[in-house]
């Protein structure tokens, strides 16, 4: 079916338009033949984003250096993406935000956000709100960790040793600047992570900010008969079902992981010694929360593939958190510290810890794996998943 252009206000009855409705068939070929580096592109999607995240790490930054905590940090991980998900698709268009600079208007613009809300698209929707859920179980998971050490407990384990380590470095190398590694913090931590996460968020406010969301005043391509409508419905069950695997794992992984720590306790108490964890999903990799993290951020440009909402440069954001995860945190700094910790204060532990490494795939799961139960329990989430979808679709 072809698209069909509104005449009418796309916001509702007497409701201010602060932008001129767009069609999407003269904005998606431009974008999509525009650059990845593009000066206007990137100014129209990574700084906006950037802002919040730079707001956001300031906030983290002076609490963690009130606290002497670096764990306020990760705080900013899942608060980052739902919040420019939500500003980009939604806030932005309300009277507080749309006399902004940014967003180029006059003062005395904007629409409620209920009128935003009601303007956007089932598949802008969705998008939504698969941010926000994957968003609030990490800022639970998150929370849950930093209030069971308490606030005199301590930082988390992981970040002691950054401080120590990186706090001599920073003295060494700076002896006449303070040198100490909250003086250098912002602008060796908070900062670059915050830009990361900027990167990281394009996959969830491009479609928004270059008028391939709700936001055009016009409806999107429906799906028709033929390969095309099909291959768009295929690719989308792909990117639901991407998405519910990837979330089930990060739900199992710290389930799992935080059941396992409570029989651990009470075993070291009685055998004097400590094993890794290598129950359920752990089975399959040793860090399958990593693994599930990364896996919903490629389901994202699937989705909006298949939903006629992929930018190029929606892409930068999978593959700048995959190597975030890899290459920078994640797995590389979580090992290190275990390698640390065991290695001073459990030897059993070490030696597991290093029969684990040599047993089992880091990240991706080895063809071995294919007889792991686990591995069978994940995809049948991600096929539920994506069933549910096209149930709740076809009942609609």
């Amino acid at each position: 079916m072809a698209t069909h252009h509104h005449t009418s206000n796309p916001w509702g009855r007497g409701a201010d338009i602060t932008t001129p409705p767009l069609h999407p068939t003269s904005t998606t070929p431009s974008i999509l033949a525009s650059s990845l580096v593009d000066v206007g592109l990137l100014k129209s999607t990574l700084l906006p984003s950037l802002t919040i995240n730079a707001s956001l790490a300031a906030v983290a930054y002076t609490a963690g250096r009130l606290t002497d905590r670096l764990d306020t940090k990760d705080f900013a991980w899942p608060l980052g993406p739902v919040l420019n998900a939500w500003y980009a698709a939604v806030f932005r268009h309300t009277p507080l935000f749309s006399s902004s600079s940014e967003e180029g208007g006059g003062g005395g613009g904007g629409v409620s956000v209920a009128t935003a809300w009601r303007a956007l698209t089932a598949a802008d929707r969705v998008l939504l709100g698969g941010v926000t859920l994957w968003g609030g179980r990490l800022l639970y998971r998150v929370a849950s960790r930093a209030r069971a050490r308490g606030p005199r407990g301590g930082d988390d384990p992981r970040y002691e040793a950054v401080k120590y380590q990186r706090g001599l470095t920073l003295g060494t190398r700076w002896p006449l600047a303070g040198g100490g590694f909250w003086d250098w913090a912002w602008l060796t931590v908070y900062l670059p992570e915050a830009a990361f996460q900027s990167v990281i968020a394009l996959t969830v406010t491009a479609p928004f900010r270059l008028g391939l969301g709700g936001f055009t005043g016009v409806d999107h391509v429906v799906w028709g008969a033929g390969a095309g409508g099909y291959a768009r419905e295929v690719v989308r069950a792909v990117a639901v079902g991407l998405f519910s695997a990837g979330f089930a794992l990060e739900v199992l992984a710290d389930w799992q992981l935080s059941k396992f720590k409570g029989k651990e306790k009470e075993e070291e108490e009685e055998e004097g010694k400590g094993k890794m964890c290598r129950e359920g999903v752990w089975s399959v990799v040793r860090h399958p929360n990593y693994l599930g993290d990364a896996l919903v951020h490629y389901s994202f440009p699937l989705f909006l593939f298949a939903n006629n909402m992929l930018a190029p440069i929606s892409l930068l954001g999978p593959l700048a958190n995959h190597f975030f995860l890899r290459y920078v945190s994640g797995d590389k700094e979580n090992e290190a510290s275990q390698a640390r910790r065991y290695g001073a204060g459990d030897v059993a532990k070490k030696a597991d810890f290093e029969k684990y490494r040599h047993e089992r795939n880091s990240f991706w799961p080895d063809l071995g794996q294919i007889r792991n139960k686990w591995t069978w329990v994940v995809l049948g989430c991600g096929a539920a998943g994506a069933l549910a979808d096209a149930a709740v679709r076809a009942m609609l």
